[in-house]
């Protein structure tokens, strides 16, 4: 998607800031551009050259349209499935592919706890000083928290295996220009189980 013209903000909107993953609130007015849109939320950069993102339900406040949740997936008894739907809708704030197809998650797993369920998710990141760490991180606890059951998420970003680009579907691979057989060599198999 192409960077957008400024837009102002018509009302104050909570925002995630880039890369630090604090929570912020942008006033009305303040001038933003739409860097990214993908999964449910938007990457701006305001006049002062911060990243911030923003969540699809603040849409209007940009001039967009809030599209119908889709409530059937949110709906009954918390599935394996519907983990890994939410997490196909998680993305880096800078590129347009999501968590799951770029290889980052490694494993998820649900336990019981009193009155509902616990997510447990291992990811990595494309490389240890990324940035992006707290960022990715509060959008998979906030999307698998809206999740039917669940009363608690645990996210645990781990460094071991590395990542690597053999991690990354076909489909992601596409996206960015990679070669269809660029990393196989060094896929290093499945990716690890909670143990």
């Amino acid at each position: 998607m192409p960077i957008t013209e400024p837009i102002s903000l018509s009302r104050d909107c909570d925002v995630i800031e880039v890369p630090s993953g604090d929570a912020a609130r942008l006033a009305r007015g303040t001038r933003v551009r739409v860097m990214q849109s993908q999964g449910g939320s938007f990457t701006l950069t305001d006049d002062r050259g911060g990243m911030h993102r923003l969540d699809e339900r603040d849409a209007d406040a940009i001039g967009r349209t809030i599209k119908a949740a889709q409530t059937e997936a949110l709906q009954g008894s918390l599935q394996e499935k519907m983990i890994w739907d939410e997490l196909k809708t998680i993305f880096d704030p800078e590129i347009p592919v999501n968590i799951v197809d770029l290889g980052l998650v490694y494993a998820a797993a649900i336990d019981p706890v009193e009155d509902g369920k616990k997510i447990r998710i291992r990811m990595s990141l494309t490389a240890p000083g990324c940035g992006m760490a707290n960022v990715l991180k509060a959008d998979v606890e906030a999307k698998l928290a809206r999740l039917p059951e669940v009363k608690e998420v645990n996210v645990e970003v781990v460094f071991d295996p590395p990542w690597n680009p053999g991690r990354m579907s076909e489909a992601a691979k596409l996206a960015l220009g990679f070669d269809s057989d660029y990393g196989s060599q060094t896929a290093g198999g499945a990716f690890p189980i909670f143990r």
